[in-house]
């Protein structure tokens, strides 16, 4: 007999009790509940730890694309059979739409990964039972398949930018390029691949400049 025969066959006693109108366990929703989060969780941790990690070290992220996932993932599974009016589900979106971190601006392969975990999550809680579940696994092994080969022949690095303050005004001038960024290189101790000038405050006689460079070529800079 099948794990999920002797938790129905369990759960057919309680199937009908109600406390304050719903239901003490459904144990077909409760099965697929569970089943689908740990799908759900598997493709994330492959995606985040297996793909994400290799090429960055920034394991800050490990943690809120796993929780933004499983957070995701609940919300659509349990609200999904849930009729919810225009008021109340305009307003939801208002919410979330005003919620952001207080950080540093998310770097574009971070915020890719963050789109690519969403969307793992509301495909698994959202198919109904007109997919089944060769085709969900089907489409998460695209994905993940999809990603893993773009990691490996576009080789992409993750790139950080730091905005420093830079006072030698003088090297701040046309055709001074190449000596501001090996003035940049040795005060930083950073291998810089590109920079920008933000602004320059001649009042102060300081510049505003955005330095470019690849985490897994600089020790130091991860550190920090």
């Amino acid at each position: 007999m099948h794990l999920s025969d002797i938790l129905l066959q369990s759960g057919s006693a309680t199937e009908g009790l109600k406390f304050f109108g719903m239901k003490l366990i459904n144990t077909e929703d409760l099965i697929s509940l569970l089943v689908r989060f740990s799908m759900n969780l598997t493709v994330i941790i492959i995606i985040v730890i297996g793909l994400y990690a290799k090429t960055s070290r920034r394991k800050d992220f490990f943690f809120s694309f796993i929780c933004i996932s499983m957070g995701i993932f609940l919300i659509c599974f349990l609200l999904v059979n849930v009729k919810l009016e225009l008021g109340f589900a305009l307003g939801l979106f208002a919410v979330f739409s005003i919620i952001r971190y207080r950080t540093d601006s998310i770097p574009i392969k971070e915020m890719t990964y963050l789109f690519v975990v969403i969307v793992v999550s509301v495909i698994n809680a959202l198919a109904n039972k007109k997919i089944s579940y060769a085709e969900l696994f089907t489409t998460n092994l695209l994905i993940v398949g999809g990603m893993y080969i773009l990691e490996r022949f576009l080789n992409l690095r993750q790139e950080l930018t730091y905005r420093i303050l830079y006072e030698k005004i003088e090297n701040v001038q046309a055709g001074m390029e190449e000596e501001l960024l090996a003035d940049l290189k040795l005060r930083t101790g950073i291998d810089i691949k590109r920079f920008e000038i933000e602004r320059i405050d001649f009042m102060r006689d300081v510049a505003y400049i955005n330095i470019y460079f690849e985490v897994n070529g600089n020790k130091k800079a991860e550190m920090r």
